[in-house]
């Protein structure tokens, strides 16, 4: 065995590879639980593929046949109802360790130089984890189904010029069909699954050529004797480690220390995981909406129409607008400045550890304002409601205003010389 492993890896270098990326990986000590929802947003994505490519095996992409095929899976294919289960749970939990990995990155300044393009491959993976999302939600075919793609993509037809012609392009009819979705079905199971898994490889080599960040937000030192100046790029430090096995200063190996801690995460968060998969995979209607039980009907318009949880957000931003065209440039707006992030922040502390205490109270006001909105995006419209909506939209794009203007000449504390525990 241990000769076939060195043909092997003479011949494609996998446990140097491994060594580099993973099992020798340099991560900085003071890691907390803050740093597991990375692994998390992986073990889903997981958990997404496998599920999607059994329920690919019994589905049927035409307008007569998908809904009754997704009841098919339910009742009479063996273990089918779970299996979906896994797949519509997964699609929230997905959303929530993706949310939860924002928000870290933006508490510790992981956006921060160097790591500008590691953010914007993770907000590109996050705007095709929305893609992706919206599309798998319109193949079971169900009322809030149908009905949700009509509203979405009649939402590019408010495009100047161009936008009613989009639309059909989009649709592949003149109205939401079979030609519909037939078309997001493959692009749900093929073109932007494949997008996704290429942009996290990306994300992961732009982060394993930068270094981890932590939460200190400072950067990891090296013994003075252990590599010179000219020597501490990625590669060297990575091959260093990998040769040497020193691992005395500021980092430990990423196996077996940070996998124990990913483990540890990943038991709690199969724990609750599994309870919603087993005893509640509606969750109130919000995992799978109530309307979504009955088959799509054009000529019967549901009560109340608005997206899965994830998208309530954006979509509160977009009804807080009276004017079609500019609440649909203020919801995009809202992502666009998410991107932008690294370059709206001119701190030079990363840490909210050791930043003021405006920027702190700042950043958990948007937290807030951003839940706030996915609650007033997911109820029922009334007049209180959006002015509410008004305000924190309002609140929402203030957060990146005020951090534009303050964060060039902020009151910091002073950073350790070493990351701490």
């Amino acid at each position: 065995m241990q000769k076939l492993m060195n043909w092997i890896e003479q011949r494609l270098p996998v446990k140097r590879v491994a060594d580099m990326h993973a099992m020798q990986y340099p991560a900085p000590k003071n890691m907390n639980f803050w740093y597991v929802f990375g692994f998390l947003s992986m073990v889903v994505l997981v958990n997404q593929i496998i599920s999607g490519i059994w329920l690919t095996m019994h589905y049927t992409p035409t307008a007569e046949g998908a809904f009754a095929s997704v009841e098919f899976i339910m009742r009479e294919v063996d273990y089918g109802y779970i299996i979906r289960h896994m797949h519509s749970t997964g699609a929230s939990a997905f959303f929530i360790v993706v949310y939860l990995h924002m928000f870290r990155g933006m508490m510790y300044g992981s956006y921060q130089k160097p790591r500008e393009l590691l953010w914007i491959f993770g907000m590109m993976i996050y705007l095709a984890l929305m893609a992706e999302a919206f599309m798998g939600y319109v193949l079971p075919w169900g009322q809030m189904s149908y009905w949700g793609a009509q509203v979405i993509v009649s939402l590019f037809g408010a495009i100047p010029v161009i936008g009613p012609d989009l639309v059909i392009w989009i649709q592949g009819d003149y109205v939401v069909s079979g030609a519909t979705l037939n078309r997001f079905f493959a692009l749900h199971v093929i073109a932007v699954p494949l997008v996704i898994v290429i942009l996290v490889f990306l994300h992961i080599c732009a982060l394993h050529e930068v270094g981890s960040n932590n939460p200190d937000g400072v950067s990891v030192k090296f013994k003075k004797d252990s590599l010179s100046k000219q020597d501490k790029t990625p590669f060297k430090i990575h091959q260093y480690y990998t040769n040497k096995h020193d691992y005395s200063d500021d980092v430990v190996p990423f196996f077996p220390y940070m996998v124990l801690k990913d483990f540890v995460a990943l038991s709690v968060f199969l724990f609750g995981f599994c309870y919603v998969l087993f005893f509640a995979p509606e969750m109130g209607g919000k995992f799978l909406e109530h309307p979504n039980f009955e088959v799509a009907n054009s000529l019967k318009t549901p009560e109340h129409i608005f997206p899965v949880w994830y998208f309530t957000p954006f979509y509160a931003i977009l009804k807080a607008v009276p004017d079609k065209l500019f609440g649909i440039m203020a919801m995009f707006s809202a992502i666009v400045a998410l991107f932008a992030l690294p370059w709206i922040d001119r701190g030079h502390v990363r840490s909210w550890r050791y930043r003021s205490g405006f920027h702190k109270v700042n950043l958990l006001v948007f937290a807030l304002v951003f839940v706030s909105l996915g609650y007033l995006g997911g109820t029922p419209q009334e007049a209180w409601k959006l002015i509410a909506s008004q305000v924190l939209t309002l609140l929402y794009f203030s957060f990146f205003v005020l951090l534009f203007l303050y964060s060039k000449n902020e009151w910091t504390k002073p950073l350790p010389a070493r990351i701490t525990r």
